[in-house]
């Protein structure tokens, strides 16, 4: 009877996870069968064995029916709810049972810092030339627990991603690749030292050009959460997982306009799921994932081990495809690769392959990676980057890439070093030349009394380095432009007049000769993106480049293309993202601008491919590169994982640039929040804000509903940025041309044209 009480066990298990993936709705009468499971079990005393035995097959021959069609029939929601399941598989249960052995580093369970995210020191026995070999790996990944509270479910505080990036690092010393496994909902959105968005900005940008092969799994993989460890040479994921820009939940919430605290309907969150196209398959066929594994029916559980074989082939693999592909012999990686197919009964190849890389293949790997992310969600928009328009722009680009390096590159350097040499050797001979001479000097001074008057002429430089006796300041604002809003004849009171006592301000006054500040306390009224235009750059030298790519609806997702018509009728552009090359006082800039008017300056794969194409121009040019956020909401919901891509690929375009010398600033503006300031923005080691802007990894709504936090009303404000280290100053908008043209005069490397 005990077995059979086991047996029984195991399959009120089976319907309670049943009951869980279907919502607790009575689907296939699982509530007849759960109330038989408890009959039996109660009375199991009062039959015979043989009678008990025949109860149990027929429950579990139900039971696997219904499991079947369940598995056939699962819906994108009922996917998210297996990866959110109890006996899901967790990071832990593959440490256990994936590796041989590991040491867990950071402290254990809940004494670690951040126990929402493990990392740890793993070994793999491998076999190689008929004899097993050890290899040593770093595994780094979220850690959802049992019903750990501690855990947190995987939603990484920010010191569980700087955990994390220490990790990566010390792996990259040791010349050790990385395993890593997602297991987030998302990260917890945190705004204090070292904050949500700056520490997964950091960890995306060391990522880009970490120098040892990476590969990752994901199982549940929630936005910037799933970034944060997620930029990988290989990246494969779970059958039954999810990968996407938002938890259906939100998505439901932001669609169905639904006020805080109202419940969700639940039949919205079930489309949303689906329109948010977030299952493996959905996945590989946008190309955000290279490879899915086959899980059992109704997804892997803490105790299937035949999973957890099959997942140490993979990742064992995978790890070796990376490898391999960094060797400089085509025959010898082809045909290593090909031996996948003569495995033997463990599934390993018999073949040793050594994961350490040299210097040359080290190279390969980081431009393999390069490409691998710059090419990702290029079918996301419509038109074709000028860059790649034709041969003969192609041409031409070639041509400039060999002029600029050759200018400023080579030719520059060689005379900085030449100059350098001559004012070396002038300095040895001065002092030389002054020991012989000072003698001579104070003599002539002890004999002479006449001393000659000289007068000192003052003179005034412009920014360009030209004299003036007299000329306007050329880092005033222009002042070509005034906006309409300075057209109503009234007045308007400053939300700070109770705590400065500011008088009532006159609208057109407020927008013209003020440029919409107020002068008692500096409130910053907001202003619309074409005073910035006008006023901020050096009039008629704007010149816009890629306005031609147009945003789409790549998902297909429902109404979603009209909402984008409207847009672009509203705005007369076609992307939240406007490129462009400009001057300030004559130095040359490429510019790039997300704006509020269009889609509330969200990014999806057109303002991401515009951001890359502006990266690479700044870049050939040695040009700086601004990036001015006059609003951004966050990542594109609309185009899922299309759009949640943009974050490591925008960065590890603006990695390449900043490593080739390049000046990068960004300067914040009204509202700007979450994924872009994860990622490539929030990158940048020169940013700024506008006084009276909000910036931040999450808004007001979301960390109530996620940490039951009530946060004060400037919790996201520019000056709690500047202390928390997020932002490097705060400037006054009258004073923004000056401090742009400080900026690019005193910052970045001297392989900028202009240095």
């Amino acid at each position: 009877m005990n077995e059979q009480l086991k047996e029984l066990q195991k399959i009120e298990e089976r319907i309670n996870y049943l009951h869980q993936i279907k919502d607790y709705s009575n689907w296939g009468n699982l509530d007849g069968f759960k109330s038989s499971c408890e009959q039996l079990r109660q009375s199991i005393y009062d039959y015979s064995e043989e009678k008990v035995g025949s109860e149990i097959r027929k429950l579990h021959d139900s039971i696997s029916f219904l499991e079947e069609r369940a598995e056939e029939q699962l819906t994108p929601m009922e996917r998210v709810r297996i990866v959110r399941n109890i006996q899901r598989f967790s990071l832990k249960d593959i440490l256990e049972n994936v590796y041989d052995d590991y040491t867990e580093l950071g402290g254990e369970e809940d004494a670690n810092i951040d126990p929402a995210m493990v990392c740890a020191k793993a070994t793999l026995t491998r076999k190689g030339k008929n004899k097993p070999y050890t290899a040593t790996v770093m595994v780094i990944g979220q850690e959802t627990g049992h019903g750990e509270e501690f855990r947190n479910g995987g939603s990484c505080k920010p010191e569980g991603n700087e955990k994390a990036l220490r990790y990566m690092k010390v792996a990259e010393t040791e010349g050790i690749p990385i395993h890593f496994y997602i297991f987030t909902p998302g990260s917890y959105p945190v705004e204090e030292y070292p904050g949500a968005a700056q520490q997964i900005a950091r960890n995306i940008y060391t990522l880009a050009k970490l120098r040892i092969p990476t590969v990752s799994l994901i199982s549940e993989g929630g936005s910037g959460g799933a970034e944060a460890i997620g930029l990988s040479d290989y990246r494969m994921m779970t059958s039954h997982g999810y990968y996407s820009v938002i938890s259906p939940e939100g998505a439901a919430a932001i669609e169905g306009r639904v006020k805080e605290g109202n419940k969700v309907p639940r039949e919205l969150i079930e489309v949303c799921a689906d329109r948010l196209r977030l299952t493996a398959l959905d996945n590989l066929n946008h190309g955000t994932i290279d490879k899915i594994i086959k899980e059992p029916p109704l997804g892997a559980r803490r105790d299937d081990f035949g999973f957890f074989s099959k997942l140490r082939t993979e990742m064992i693999s995978a790890t070796d495809r990376v490898v391999l592909s960094t060797k400089s012999f085509k025959s010898f990686r082809t045909w290593e690769i090909g031996r996948k197919k003569a495995k033997t009964e463990s599934g390993e190849l018999e073949v040793e392959i050594s994961w350490d890389l040299s210097k040359d293949e080290t190279v390969r790997l980081l431009q393999q990676r390069s490409k691998k992310y710059l090419s990702m969600a290029t079918h996301g928009y419509i038109g074709e980057p000028e860059a790649e328009k034709s041969l003969y722009r192609q041409a031409r680009i070639l041509s400039e890439h060999a002029y600029y390096t050759l200018r400023y590159d080579i030719l520059k350097n060689h005379k900085r070093q030449v100059h350098k040499v001559l004012s070396d050797v002038s300095g040895e001979g001065s002092v030389m030349f002054k020991r012989i001479s000072e003698p001579i000097y104070n003599a002539i001074n002890f004999l002479t009394t006449r001393r000659e008057k000289k007068q000192v002429k003052l003179i005034t430089y412009s920014g360009n380095g030209q004299s003036s006796t007299s000329r306007t300041d050329p880092l005033e604002l222009t002042d070509t432009y005034t906006s309409p809003l300075a057209n109503e004849d009234r007045t308007v009171t400053c939300p700070n007049a109770e705590q400065h006592g500011c008088k009532d301000l006159w609208i057109p006054d407020l927008y013209g000769e003020f440029a919409g500040v107020c002068e008692t306390c500096g409130y910053h009224f907001p202003l619309e993106y074409q005073w910035y235009l006008e006023n901020i750059f050096d009039k008629g030298s704007i010149r816009f480049f890629n306005s031609h790519l147009e945003a789409q609806n790549p998902l297909g997702y429902t109404g979603f293309e009209k909402r984008l018509q409207i847009s672009r009728d509203k705005t007369r552009r076609k992307s939240s993202n406007m490129t462009f090359t400009a001057e300030i006082d004559g130095i040359k800039i490429v510019t790039t601008i997300l704006y509020s008017d269009f889609r509330n300056g969200t990014v999806g794969s057109t303002e991401g491919e515009k951001f890359v194409q502006a990266c690479r121009l700044a870049q050939r040019k040695k040009r700086p590169l601004l990036a001015y956020i006059h609003t951004t909401g966050g990542i594109r919901i609309q185009e899922g994982t299309l759009g949640v891509v943009q974050m490591p690929k925008c960065t590890m375009a603006v990695r390449e640039y900043i490593d080739s010398g390049g000046l990068y600033l960004v300067v914040y503006d009204n509202n700007s929040y979450a994924g872009p300031v994860a990622s490539f923005l929030g990158c940048s080691p020169y940013q700024f804000a506008i006084r009276s802007s909000r910036i931040g990894f999450a808004g007001p709504r979301v960390i109530r509903e996620t940490t039951g936090i009530d946060i004060p009303p400037d919790y996201h404000s520019s000056r709690n940025a500047l202390k928390r280290g997020h932002i490097q100053g705060i400037w006054d908008r009258r004073e923004f041309r000056k401090n742009l043209h400080k900026s690019l005069l005193t910052m970045g490397s001297p392989s900028l044209y202009y240095r």
